[in-house]
């Protein structure tokens, strides 16, 4: 039982850090949804829609309408998959790689700053912390 309030304040205070860093996004910003898709093709390199949609725990139709938009932003771009034609596979482009580092830049400024608030020890646990929970993340 102490194991569930203790998943309850973290889950609580992960939401509250992911909705602050999402108020550093500027105007204009990319969808989360277009972060997921770039953020994926930046992780994992070039994958067909479905892959995309597999990772992220998404069914392919949600995202059709996403893919279509970043094609159509010239932030990836799209060619028919060399082993099943039917197929297509989505790269990243360069534009698709700069507004996916310009818009991680203006968060990792913002968390700078919030950090250099902090004494070393506090940045010492949430160092532990990210490393903690980047194992959570890829549990099973």
């Amino acid at each position: 039982m102490e194991h569930l309030a203790e998943a309850a304040r973290i889950r609580r205070a992960v939401l509250r850090f992911n909705r602050r860093l999402r108020q550093e996004r500027g105007d204009g910003s990319l969808s989360a949804n277009q972060l997921t898709v770039l953020g994926h093709l930046y992780r994992h390199g070039p994958s067909t829609p479905g892959e995309v949609a597999a990772a992220e725990r998404q069914r392919p139709q949600s995202l059709t309408r996403v893919f279509a938009e970043l094609e159509a932003e010239g932030l990836v771009g799209r060619a028919p998959d060399p082993s099943d034609r039917r197929q297509s596979v989505l790269s990243l482009t360069d534009d698709g790689r700069r507004a996916l580092e310009d818009d991680m830049a203006q968060r990792d400024a913002w968390l700078a700053g919030a950090l250099g608030a902090l004494g070393e020890t506090e940045r010492g646990v949430l160092s532990l912390a990210a490393a903690v929970l980047e194992r959570l993340g890829d549990a099973e």
